[in-house]
């Protein structure tokens, strides 16, 4: 388990958030799935608001702006310097889809579009400092990007926010841990040609006590199994959808013998 009242470290992954069409399904959805509140949100914000647990902040959801916008989880890296970062993004072959902007004293965000072709936030820490718990059932333990350009995207993420890597391919397999300060932080990988017709991606996995458990559960709650659970040397981990759409990945600490 982390807790966390400071700002993180510059390249990690430090907030996710999800729009949504319904905020009742959704806080029914995560209320029950990971054990969330969800306040309501404020005008001020659109509508905006943190989800806790054990009163710490793990994750963001608000009304989309849109129907015609996509339901996903967004993953944002911190940034010690956003306008920086930006510019750093546009030199190495990133596209910025929203230039920085103040959100009252919490902080800063933008948005942008990394050369694989996947959207990525970033997150310039004022009063709001990211993530206060993880690591935890109920909040983000993993973040990862795919891409069909992996080694580009790699580059870009290294000149953009500084990571290094643990390569950690296998047969068939193009997979790297990228380091925050020396320790992994999440992962970036390669789209294989064998795999579907997916565009690039991050994707945010959440901790649970019990993958099999949190599959009925996500089922029960009008969400979908997209892959069932498997075993990995790090977790039993699945593959789901929740009831708006919004994709993500649960998983729990293997049982011990």
């Amino acid at each position: 388990m982390t807790t966390r009242n400071t700002p993180w470290p510059e390249g990690a992954p430090c907030w996710v958030d999800v729009g949504v069409e319904d905020m009742d399904r959704g806080r029914a959805f995560y209320g029950e799935l990971l054990g969330w509140e969800v306040p309501e949100g404020s005008a001020e914000f659109m509508g905006y608001t943190s989800c806790i647990k054990d009163g710490r902040r793990v994750a963001g959801m608000a009304p989309k702006m849109s129907p015609e916008l996509p339901t996903v989880w967004t993953v944002y890296l911190a940034a010690t310097d956003l306008d920086a970062t930006l510019a750093k993004v546009r030199d190495l072959g990133g596209q910025v889809m929203t230039d920085a902007m103040d959100i009252s004293d919490m902080g800063r965000m933008g948005l942008a579009v990394d050369p694989g072709g996947a959207v990525v936030g970033f997150w310039q820490a004022g009063t709001h400092t990211g993530f206060e718990l993880s690591d935890e059932p109920g909040s983000v333990t993993w973040t990862e990007n795919f891409s069909r350009v992996w080694k580009t995207n790699q580059e870009f993420y290294t000149g953009v926010v500084g990571w290094e890597y643990d390569d950690m391919s296998s047969d068939g397999f193009e997979y790297a841990a990228f380091k925050v300060e020396g320790q992994p932080a999440g992962g970036i990988g390669q789209m294989g040609e064998d795999w579907p017709d997916l565009p690039p991606y991050w994707s945010t996995y959440f901790k649970v006590a019990d993958t099999d458990a949190a599959c009925t559960e996500v089922e029960r709650l009008g969400g979908s199994v997209v892959r069932s659970p498997w075993d990995t040397p790090f977790g039993r981990m699945a593959a789901v959808v929740d009831n708006q759409g919004a994709s993500f990945m649960v998983m729990a600490d293997l049982a011990t013998p």
